[in-house]
C-alpha cells in the first residue's frame, strides 16, 4: 500500500469527504487529494496533521505503507553493499533476498561488515531454502 491509499483508507473509515478533512486538518481540498493520488509527498508537519487528525501516531499512520522508488545504494548499511557486490557471492543473492537483508534490524543493530552479512545470509539461506532450490 502506498502513503496516498493509507491516508484515503484512513479518511474513508471516519466517513469523511476530502472537503471535512480540509476544514479540520486546515489543509487544502487539493492537495489532500494530490496526497492520496501519490502526486506530492507530504512533509513531517503535514504527516503529524494528519495522524492527529485520525486520532493516531505517525507510526501506526505509516504502518503498511511501502514507499515510492527504491532503495538506493547509499541506503544500504556497512558492509551490506559489499556483499552484493561479491564477485562469487554477489551473483546468487537475488532481489528477493536484498529486500529481505535490508530490512533486518534488530534492537537497532545490524551487521556491520561484509563477513557479518554474509554469515548472516547464509544462515537465513541454511533454514529459509529447502534442498534443491
Amino acid at each position: 500500500m502506498i502513503l496516498g491509499d493509507r491516508i484515503r483508507e484512513l479518511r474513508n473509515n471516519k466517513k469523511e469527504t476530502l472537503r471535512n478533512a480540509s476544514e479540520s486538518t486546515g489543509l487544502s481540498v487539493s492537495y489532500l487529494s494530490d496526497i492520496e493520488r501519490g502526486r506530492t509527498n507530504p512533509s513531517l508537519q503535514t504527516l503529524e496533521t494528519l495522524a492527529s487528525h485520525f486520532g493516531i501516531t505517525i507510526n501506526d499512520m505509516l504502518l503498511g505503507v511501502d514507499f515510492a522508488g527504491d532503495q538506493t545504494e547509499n541506503a544500504y548499511p556497512p558492509g551490506l553493499l559489499e556483499l552484493f557486490n561479491d564477485k562469487e557471492l554477489g551473483k546468487e543473492i537475488d532481489e528477493d533476498w536484498k529486500n529481505l537483508l535490508v530490512k533486518i534490524d534488530l534492537r537497532g543493530k545490524r551487521p556491520q561488515t561484509k563477513i557479518q552479512w554474509m554469515e548472516l545470509y547464509l544462515s537465513l539461506k541454511r533454514i529459509l531454502e529447502t534442498p534443491g532450490e
